[in-house]
């Protein structure tokens, strides 16, 4: 990877941590599934009128919007607003690296070395530190929102490698346009139509900051150049970067939410880290089996 393209990758992974304090101040304000439904309204209209369908099969663009609206972002913010802290939340669905391992040996074909059954070995044990010790940042559901939303993190990558794109803006802005309509329907669901009505009567200015900030910077520009480098590089050249995200996403929840982490969780987040690290390096041959 060129040193201009990482310097880019730090600089959106600081976007995207600082999202997820954004992120929390829209669902403090509105129904989680309601403000993602907005955010990716915002994200697509009005450009798709001007931005013409890329040469993909349809299926490629209604997997993308399915698994990357509904899929990642959707749970993600049930998680925020289910009691999840917005650091936490940003740090377990770092467990995508892991779950990609998984789609890349079972979908891809791809050899699982030992650095990465290590290295998945470590974040298993940092995410049942996190489980046993269920502090006040920490809920059951919002536990298995995040980590069901990094299985389709994981998912997300392939389907956008397996489209064969070059028109990597274009796929983003068409493949998004099948996001909102679910989004809305699964909030008239699990809500009811009554709370989805009074929930949207009551939107105001932090509800639409928070929108157009995930709509904007962090969706269009963001996951145009993510896709971008996905696919200029491998996958598993990429991913690695996103361990950068809690790190922003703590250092966000702390300035603008007073949110603090105990010291088992702070343990945990660091073994988490190490494993996902750990399942990116590679080893001179035969090194690890000497550890």
């Amino acid at each position: 990877m060129t040193g201009k393209d990482s310097l880019f990758l730090v600089l959106l992974m600081a976007l995207w941590g600082f999202n997820f304090s954004v992120i929390k101040l829209g669902v403090n304000n509105i129904e989680p599934l309601l403000l993602t439904a907005l955010r990716f309204t915002l994200a697509v209209l009005p450009l798709i009128f001007f931005i013409r369908r890329p040469n993909v099969p349809w299926r490629y663009l209604m997997a993308y919007g399915l698994t990357f609206g509904v899929g990642v972002w959707g749970l993600t913010t049930l998680s925020v607003g289910a009691g999840l802290s917005s650091g936490l939340a940003s740090l377990l669905l770092d467990m995508s690296v892991l779950s990609s391992l998984l789609v890349g040996r079972y979908v891809l074909k791809e050899a699982l070395t030992p650095e990465k059954l290590f290295g998945s070995l470590l974040a298993l044990l940092g995410l049942g530190i996190i489980i046993w010790y269920q502090g006040g940042t920490v809920t059951p559901l919002g536990l298995i929102l995040v980590l069901a939303a990094s299985v389709f993190w994981s998912i997300n990558g392939v389907i956008v490698k397996r489209s064969g794109t070059q028109s990597v803006f274009a796929f983003n802005i068409w493949g998004m346009a099948f996001a909102p309509v679910p989004l809305l329907l699964l909030a008239l669901v699990s809500y009811g139509p009554t709370s989805v009505s009074e929930s949207l009567a009551q939107v105001n200015g932090s509800v639409l900051f928070s929108a157009a900030f995930q709509a904007y910077p962090t969706t269009l520009l963001g996951y145009w150049f993510w896709n971008k480098m996905i696919v200029k590089y491998s996958i598993s050249t990429v991913a690695p970067m996103n361990l950068l995200v809690p790190v922003f996403a703590l250092i966000g929840g702390l300035l603008f939410h007073g949110e603090q982490l105990a010291m088992p969780q702070v343990v945990a987040a660091v073994v988490i880290l190490l494993g996902v690290a750990v399942s990116e390096v590679r080893f001179p041959k035969g090194r690890l089996a000497k550890l």
